[in-house]
């Protein structure tokens, strides 16, 4: 890939994530009227549990978010590879950490919510999914897998 079509997707990534996750603030609000109408969907999704960013200035991450949408980071933890955490809305977690080695890249990488991570893990490989952790429990958090797919980076969690 072109150092130029590298450098506009590692940029888009996390503006999508801060524009997904953004404030009707940030966006500009909906008619009320019409969010009041709108009856919610009953329907299975796909749950984001942790959403995890790895960026060079994890600082300045944190402080954007944390004004963007009123939340507040926590504390580095060991168990999150040093990242700091905030509550997403509707359930879950984010992370923003620096990259743990020199060869870690940035990234956003969301850990979907799964009942059997080994299941999830066998179905992901039929895929072709390529892994980088098999299911690895953090005490009192549960269980995570990260693995590459079509070129992406995605994880699974198990509460």
């Amino acid at each position: 890939m072109k150092h130029a079509q590298w450098l506009g997707s590692f940029l888009f990534v996390p503006m999508l994530v801060l524009w997904s996750f953004g404030s009707d603030k940030a966006r500009g609000a909906q008619d009320s009227a019409a969010v009041e109408t709108q009856a919610p969907e009953e329907e299975d999704g796909i749950r984001v549990e942790f959403l995890e960013i790895v960026t060079q200035d994890a600082d300045a991450t944190c402080a954007a978010l944390e004004e963007l949408h009123g939340v507040t980071f926590g504390d580095p933890r060991a168990e999150f590879g040093g990242g700091r955490t905030a509550k997403l809305t509707g359930g879950g977690r984010i992370s923003v950490r620096a990259p743990m080695h020199d060869a870690e890249d940035p990234v956003v990488r969301p850990y979907v919510l799964v009942d059997d991570i080994e299941a999830a893990i066998e179905v992901a490989e039929a895929a072709g999914a390529v892994f980088a952790m098999l299911a690895t429990e953090i005490p009192g958090e549960g269980k995570f897998a990260i693995y590459f797919l079509g070129g992406i980076q995605y994880g699974l969690w198990e509460r």
